[in-house]
């Protein structure tokens, strides 16, 4: 990976990731995934340091909004976070990691994020219009409705065809203040959820890639070969 945490211009290795360790992330799934995925090389990056020197950085999560910005915080690391967003190299969130990208949470109460990509964390909902109960948090597999992907390669998802399935695990999604930063929702119930969105270098997925088979493995590859 890269020593010049200020040089963007030229990656001496596509495949080389590092992947933010802040207490809440499946690092050892994500890390197995990336490595069949053609990773040359993966370091786990748990301080400013880390993180500035990063070729490609991934943000993985499990857990809420509110611990998540707390661990970043108690980390001091989200400061850094947002630098090297700022050097135009691909940065992935994935689940959580996608969420923290907002400028809001609502989960246990109102937190700042990183607002990275302009918008807020709000629960799914509970009800379909007919007012059938929906269950939450939505745990299984669903198919993806591509929206602003197929016209840019330069995000994780252009190489999917339209209604590939994934693996989600969530009680709440990113509601972006631009439409244009999605990439793909998922029908739950008779709603639209978001799945995936993207602004410039920076891209998320609510879905767990590292837990959703051949689909999964074949955006984390393109992911590793994409140069933002």
């Amino acid at each position: 990976c890269s020593n010049n945490k200020r040089d963007s211009e030229n990656f001496m290795s596509k495949s080389c990731v590092s992947i933010i360790d802040y207490g809440l992330g499946n690092l050892f799934s994500v890390t197995r995934a990336l490595q069949t995925s053609g990773a040359s090389e993966i370091r786990i990056a748990s301080s400013s340091e880390d993180i500035l020197n990063a070729e490609r950085l991934v943000i993985p999560g499990v857990g809420s909004f509110r611990d998540g910005m707390n661990g970043l915080e108690r980390q001091g690391i989200a400061a850094a976070i947002r630098e090297f967003a700022s050097f135009g190299r691909p940065i992935l969130g994935i689940c959580l990691g996608m969420q923290l990208f907002a400028t809001k949470g609502t989960e246990f109460g109102e937190h700042a994020g990183l607002d990275l990509i302009p918008g807020r964390v709000v629960r799914i909902p509970m009800t379909d219009k007919s007012g059938a109960t929906l269950k939450s948090p939505f745990i299984g597999w669903s198919t993806l409705e591509l929206h602003n992907s197929l016209n840019n390669r330069d995000n994780p998802i252009a190489c999917l065809s339209p209604q590939d399935a994934v693996y989600l695990v969530h009680s709440y999604q990113y509601a972006p203040e631009s439409e244009t930063n999605i990439l793909a929702t998922y029908r739950y119930g008779d709603h639209n959820i978001t799945a995936a969105i993207q602004s410039g270098n920076i891209s998320g997925l609510q879905f767990h890639p590292e837990k959703s088979g051949k689909v999964g493995l074949k955006i984390l590859s393109h992911f590793l070969e994409t140069v933002a």
